[in-house]
């Protein structure tokens, strides 16, 4: 198994597959990082040599990954939350950001349902 910025890698998948197990990289920036270290992509990781490796951290290391990029992605949404936007306030209350209704669906960002009681009616 490699290790490449702190993330075993699966040994037996294909190198653009592997790579996208690091958080902050996709299909296109692994396909990317793999024509920087001239690796082919259908290579699987359990046939790359120790310089092809070396080659690929390289080639990682021009990226933003990992912790560094979680803690970047964390500050940016408690700036949202600190100046009170509409944003930060949606992320505040746990609400889809990005205009979805919420009456029927938006159950990902809600939760389980929370079942309120109906109020009797008053009878004389």
């Amino acid at each position: 198994m490699a290790r490449i910025a702190g993330v075993d890698i699966p040994k037996n998948k294909r190198g653009v597959i592997a790579l996208t197990y690091i958080f902050g990289i996709g299909k296109s920036r692994a396909i990317e990082i793999l024509e920087k270290a001239q690796v082919s992509q259908d290579t699987k990781v359990q046939d790359w040599n120790d310089d092809q490796i070396g080659a690929i951290r390289d080639a990682v290391s021009y990226y933003k990954i990992e912790g560094e990029l979680r803690s970047e992605t964390s500050l940016n949404i408690k700036r949202l939350m600190d100046i009170g936007c509409y944003r930060g306030i949606r992320h505040r209350s746990g609400l889809p950001l990005r205009g979805q209704r919420t009456k029927n669906n938006s159950r990902t960002r809600k939760g389980k349902r929370k079942t309120v009681a109906n109020k009797k009616k008053a009878t004389k």
